[in-house]
């Protein structure tokens, strides 16, 4: 299965209210305010961001009247363009290697669950793969990085259960300086987004990186369940005051996931998504496409 067909399947919940809320709409109202009061109703319910659904709908007002559009076909496709350029505002993350890629997130994301399968993405694409096991303190999370860092077949750094954190990083880095490793995954523990001594952790792991291994490109990818809804906006907006992310991994895209809070995401902070994961196998972690993701919306 494809990676739009993965896409297509995952956000069947949304693309079903979506798509009936359309039809519904535009079978009882033609172009005007009380069309797109009640189309900025909808994108809201799909959980698009009040301010973002209020410049979807602007946006569409406006171009709709410039080109007379009056057609639903071209209507919808319009909503389509709109949407996909909400989610390309912020620019595409390219991996440059020698690559680190830091992932944080709240607990229960998938964090150790993405690890295994952005390692085996690039050991897909021929590039050597070192996992750092960070995550120190939830009581067997090394050893269930361990499995996953098996089934990708790729190497794994860890320390006794209670290390620093800092110290794992150190040595992972260490070691994949020395074998000229592509590519270290760290893998850090869930955290409240409101723990400030949690935060500073991050914060000091990210120090050791830029001290150890300045040449490296380093990337902070924050992972966001995509059931989490509105909230995923205020999540992305503390780590990256902590860490300044360079991007989102969103996890858990099932037929339970609303998937218009990424476009809020992309659009009011700057932030791209990188990659999706579109199912529980080692193979089900993708790039991130904004076009397969608006036709897959509708």
């Amino acid at each position: 299965m494809g990676i739009f067909s993965k896409l297509k399947n995952a956000l069947k919940k949304t693309r079903d209210g979506l798509a009936g809320a359309l039809s519904n709409l535009f079978s009882k109202n033609k172009l005007g305010d009380e069309f797109y009061d009640e189309l900025e109703e909808i994108l809201i319910s799909s959980d698009i961001s009040v301010t973002t659904a209020e410049e979807i709908v602007d946006e569409l007002r406006q171009q709709a009247k410039k080109d007379k559009l009056k057609d639903r076909e071209f209507v919808t496709g319009l909503l389509k363009d709109i949407l996909e350029e909400k989610l390309t505002e912020a620019d595409e993350l390219e991996i440059e290697y020698p690559a680190v890629i830091m992932l944080v997130g709240v607990n229960g994301v998938g964090k150790t669950t993405t690890v295994g399968k952005l390692a085996n993405y690039f050991i897909s694409r021929k590039k050597s793969v070192t996992v750092a096991a960070a995550d120190t303190f939830r009581a067997a999370a090394a050893d269930q990085l361990t499995v996953w860092a098996d089934r990708a077949k790729v190497r794994i750094v860890k320390h006794e259960e209670g290390s620093d954190p800092s110290a794992v990083v150190f040595d992972a880095l260490t070691s994949a300086k020395a074998k000229g490793t592509d590519v270290v995954i760290i893998d850090t523990a869930g955290r409240l987004h409101v723990k400030a001594n949690l935060m500073e952790e991050l914060k000091k792991m990210s120090r050791v990186v830029e001290r150890e291994y300045p040449s490296a490109n380093f990337y902070k990818l924050l992972i966001l369940d995509a059931t989490t809804g509105g909230n995923a906006i205020n999540q992305a907006d503390v780590f990256d005051e902590a860490v300044e992310l360079d991007g989102i991994v969103l996890t858990k895209l099932d037929s339970s996931a609303k998937g218009g809070f990424v476009i809020s995401l992309c659009s009011e902070l700057g932030i791209p998504v990188a990659f999706a994961g579109t199912g529980e196998k080692l193979e089900d972690m993708e790039p991130f496409s904004a076009e397969d993701f608006v036709e897959a919306l509708f």
